[in-house]
């Protein structure tokens, strides 16, 4: 159960992946960050509680806009526990290898996120965090066959 001033989204749908802190026209170098899109009624309640949710546009006429929140990942302050999952394997990920979710082909995604309440020059918010991140890769029919076991999972 997530703790306070805390949220846990199963099956979770990342986008904008940006874990290895690329420069870009929005993003600064080093800014480490990633997409969550968001449930609707988890998207009104966040934003009752000052979190800075965002909508992408429908793709489609008719259709209504896709809630979503930046989420940040600091390695400095509260480093998170990110975790890559195979079929044969459970591996931690860090600072020097979390980058390689940005090409992953995620099949699964859970994760914790955590707020910092924010209070300058008279305004305030919710600032987005991941404190955890269990992510299970999909794997080809190679990877399954030489897969070596040299972290099982516990």
């Amino acid at each position: 159960m997530p703790e306070p001033n805390t949220f846990m989204v199963e099956n979770a749908r990342i986008i904008f992946r940006n874990f290895e802190g690329r420069e870009g026209p929005y993003n600064k170098e080093g800014n480490r960050n990633f997409g969550l899109v968001l449930p609707t009624d988890l998207a009104e309640k966040l934003l009752e509680d000052e979190w800075n949710v965002k909508y992408l546009e429908p793709l489609e006429e008719g259709e209504d806009p896709t809630p979503f929140i930046s989420v940040g990942v600091r390695f400095d302050v509260f480093p998170p526990r990110v975790v890559l999952l195979t079929q044969s394997t459970r591996t931690q990920l860090g600072e020097e290898s979390v980058d390689i979710l940005d090409w992953a082909d995620i099949e699964v995604a859970d994760l914790i996120v955590r707020g910092y309440y924010w209070n300058v020059n008279g305004k305030t918010g919710n600032k987005a965090y991941l404190q955890s991140l269990f992510v299970t890769i999909r794997e080809d029919a190679l990877e399954r066959k030489y897969a070596i076991n040299e972290n099982p999972p516990e």
